[in-house]
């Protein structure tokens, strides 16, 4: 999938050669139910909390950056690419990221609702006592591979 991209997308590829391959959630189902949105259009932003990257000794995103987005079962579906990133806390989320996000009924409420409850299931697998304090990287992506799927 990368090499057709980067065949397609030389400029693009260059600027920013390095990619993750990731999915969605913390669950095969989970992984399925979010990269639904994605595929159809609904969904262009995602969020994940800074002590994720720093447990998992990984970078945080930077802008310009691919990740191919993989189902639940672990096969690539889409390249996604990173356009704009934020840091912030819980409460400094809005109503138009949560919108972005595309999930449930895209209202900031259940944004907060569903993510709390993530999160803490998450923080609790990692070892850490999630807190609305903890820093959040919200990132708002395009599709840009395959391109019958792109933005």
């Amino acid at each position: 999938m990368w090499d057709a991209y980067a065949a397609a997308h030389p400029d693009a590829a260059t600027a920013s050669p390095d990619y993750t391959v990731e999915h969605f959630g913390d669950s095969p189902a989970l992984a399925d139910q979010l990269l639904a949105p994605v595929v159809e259009g609904a969904k262009r932003a995602t969020s994940s909390l800074v002590v994720e990257y720093v447990i998992e000794n990984e970078p945080l995103p930077r802008i310009g950056t691919h990740w191919i987005a993989c189902d639940g079962h672990g096969t690539p579906r889409v390249i996604l690419r990173t356009l704009e990133l934020r840091l912030g806390r819980f409460e400094s989320v809005d109503a138009d990221f949560a919108a972005a996000e595309g999930e449930d009924d895209r209202t900031l409420e259940s944004w907060r609702r569903e993510h709390r409850r993530y999160w803490m299931r998450v923080c609790t697998r990692l070892g850490h006592e999630w807190s609305e304090d903890d820093e959040i990287v919200m990132e708002r992506f395009a599709v840009v591979w395959l391109p019958e799927q792109a933005d």
